[in-house]
Formats: structure tokens, C-alpha cells, sequence
């Protein structure tokens, strides 16, 4: 059982037995566990127990070498957990001052609130701005990732309270994909009302599956787009009315289970909007093909880099296209995250988005087999032996 010890500043929390954070020194190297027996909590600063993190893209792609980041780190940005111990004028997004036995979730990254860029609403870009799971762990702040068995969730970070009712599977990828799909809709919505419009997804990962739920409960007509058929099949659990084999080919309309031949199957009109989860250049020459005149293309997929990317400025400018990039969320989108999960976990099968849960010492094991698992998601339970 964990024990906190509270000093009488209210800032300096040793705990028993020592939390661990599972550290990351690169390729070819192993995690290594962190033992860390005491923090000190600056105002605003909370204490947070893991209950369940959840392996994203970009912790896979940073762990096969596809992705750079800072070494030594702490990965993992997905997780809810329960506050052990919080520094003063601790508060949720809501107002309410945090206390231990509290469950939380918490934005990817900690914004200063002041600079320009936060005060334009982009607190997600701030000038000054840290990430958890992609910093370099360092002295002070070594609890820096969902990969351990405690965060140090820093003032300046979006704090949510979740409701006790909700499954850990289904609400730990709130604060990166969940939040994020928000965001994406919401960007499509400032152009298109959603309600009554087609919405091409393409991708049918973590990303796209939430996205077909939240805009077919949005009052869309969803038709997903991915080469996997099994990926095909669980976007029409979560609302498709349609779903397109991508490697049949998006332009022509007589290619059997393209995107084309799915619209006109589905009845459905020309999309005005494609949410692209994937990140391929070739795929944004085609969604500038697919939507129609006035209509908005929203990418929110990983942001891979990429060189020699053309585009039809013609038919861009001439159909009105309007072009939007999303990266990260803003605290309201957390919070409208977590909110819509607390209704439609129950409708949508999102927990078992989730496959195979490992206990945090075989992080190593969960990443790899995140590479190649059928789920979306891998989990790791610092509570398991």
C-alpha cells in the first residue's frame, strides 16, 4: 500500500514504497527503473498515481527509431490516475481545488498562460512550454511521463476530473487522441456544420475510430478510409455508415471498395469534410480530389515529415477548400474530451480499443508489441506485479 508523507510546508511528499519511473536512454537500450522516493511540489503542482497508461503512435515511433525526442526520457502522455498529494492553489479546470483520492486526467503539455501564443488560445504552443512523456527527465522533475508509477503533473498543466464511473481503458487516451479529435472537429465545424454532412475519415487508427463516433453523434454521415479490413470493420461499430478499402484506390469510382464506389453505395452526398489521421502526402493531394466546393480538410494525424508534396492549387483555390492543421488541444478540448466519454463509453465499444496490459517493468514488451498488436492500444498497470 502506498504510503505519503506530507512535510509540513505542504510542497515536500516522500512516499513508501518509492515511486518508479521507467527511463529511456535510446535505441538498443532497455528501460531502466527510477526510483524516486520524494518530490517537491511547487503551488499548483500535483501528485498524481498511475492507474493505467496507454502506448500512442509516437511512443512507438520514437521507440523503432521512426521519431526523434530528448534521451534520457520518460515516455508516455495517455493516462489517468488518482491525486496522492497537492501543492497549494492546486485546481482542476473546473475550479475545484485538488485534494488526494481525486482521479484526473491531465493535458500532454504545461503552458506559461502568459505569452502570446497562450494568450491567443494556443496554450499547446507556448513559448515556454514542457511536455510530458517527450522532455528530457532531469533532476527535480524525474516523474515526467505516464510511463511510471506516479507523474509530477506541473502547475501550468490542464487538470480534468474524471467521473469514477468511467473505465481507465477508455478514458486514458483522452488527453492525447480523444482531446485531439475534439479539436479536429471542432476546426472542421468552424467552417461546416457537421450535422447533416458527409465526413470522410481516413485512417481508421485510435484517431479515426474516435473521430467516426464523435461526428456520427455530431449528426455526420461517416465513411472511413484504411487498408486493414478489421480496422474497416470496427469503425462501422462506432457509427460508419460506410467503410472504403484505401488500397482500392480513392479517384476511381468503379474500383471495388474505394472511397467513390463506398459514397455512391452509402447514398450519401459529397463530403465536405476529410479528416486525414494519417499523415501521407499523397493522401492530401487526394482529400483536396474528394471534398467538395466550400468544404474544409482538417489533417490531425502524426506530422510525419515529409519533401515533395503537390498540390492542385487550381482546384484548391477554385472549389474554396479551406486547409487546417491541428497539433495538440487546448484545456477546453480535454475537458469536452472527458465529458463525451462519460456519455458514450457505453454506446461505443471504446474499451476494447485497449488490447494487451502490461505490468510497467515490461514497458519494453507493451512498445513492441504496440508495433504489430491487432488493438489500437496497448496498456501498462503500474499496479500489477
Amino acid at each position: 500500500m502506498t504510503r505519503v508523507l506530507v512535510e509540513e510546508t505542504g510542497r515536500d511528499v516522500l512516499i513508501r514504497p518509492s515511486p518508479v519511473a521507467m527511463v529511456w536512454q535510446g535505441d538498443e537500450h532497455p528501460f531502466e527503473a527510477l526510483a524516486v522516493p520524494g518530490v517537491s511540489l511547487a503551488p499548483g503542482d500535483v501528485l498524481v498515481e498511475v492507474e493505467l497508461a496507454t502506448v500512442c503512435e509516437r511512443d512507438v515511433r520514437v521507440f523503432l527509431g521512426q521519431a526523434g525526442t530528448t534521451i534520457p526520457v520518460v515516455m508516455g502522455h495517455e493516462q489517468v490516475g488518482r491525486v496522492v498529494a497537492a501543492g497549494e492553489r492546486a485546481v482542476a479546470t473546473d475550479g475545484t481545488s485538488l485534494v488526494a483520492g481525486m482521479r484526473v486526467v491531465w493535458s500532454r503539455t504545461i503552458n506559461c498562460g502568459s505569452c502570446d501564443r497562450c494568450s491567443r488560445g494556443l496554450t499547446q504552443a507556448c513559448r515556454s512550454g514542457a511536455s510530458y512523456g517527450q522532455d528530457r527527465v532531469h533532476r527535480g522533475w524525474e516523474l515526467s511521463g505516464g510511463f511510471a508509477s506516479h507523474v509530477q503533473v506541473r502547475a501550468g498543466s490542464a487538470i480534468v476530473r474524471v467521473d469514477e464511473s468511467l473505465p481507465a481503458a477508455v478514458v486514458a487516451p483522452a488527453p492525447c487522441v480523444t482531446a485531439t479529435v475534439v479539436a479536429a472537429l471542432e476546426a472542421a465545424a468552424e467552417r461546416v456544420s457537421l450535422s447533416g454532412s458527409t465526413v470522410v475519415v481516413i485512417g481508421a487508427g485510435m484517431r479515426g475510430i474516435t473521430a467516426t463516433a464523435m461526428a456520427t453523434d455530431a449528426g455526420a454521415r461517416v465513411v472511413v478510409c484504411d487498408p486493414e479490413s478489421a480496422r474497416r470493420s470496427v469503425a462501422l461499430t462506432f457509427g460508419a455508415v460506410a467503410a472504403a478499402d484505401s488500397r482500392a484506390g480513392f479517384r476511381s469510382a468503379t474500383g471495388v471498395g474505394g472511397v467513390l464506389a463506398a459514397l455512391a453505395a452509402s447514398g450519401t452526398p459529397e463530403p465536405l469534410v476529410v479528416l486525414d489521421f494519417l499523415g501521407s502526402p499523397a493522401v492530401l493531394a487526394t482529400a483536396v480530389d474528394l471534398v467538395g466546393p466550400g468544404g474544409v480538410i482538417v489533417l490531425a494525424g502524426p506530422a510525419l515529415p515529409a519533401e515533395g508534396i503537390r498540390l492542385d492549387s487550381h482546384r484548391l483555390v477554385h472549389k474554396g477548400v479551406t486547409l487546417r492543421g491541428i497539433s495538440g488541444s487546448s484545456p477546453a478540448h480535454l475537458e469536452a474530451a472527458v465529458e463525451y466519454l462519460k456519455r458514450a463509453w457505453y454506446r461505443y465499444p471504446f474499451a476494447d480499443l485497449v488490447g494487451e496490459t502490461f505490468p510497467l517493468s515490461r514497458v519494453d514488451d507493451a512498445l513492441a508489441s504496440a508495433a504489430t498488436a491487432k488493438h489500437p492500444r496497448v496498456a501498462l498497470d503500474p499496479r500489477m506485479p
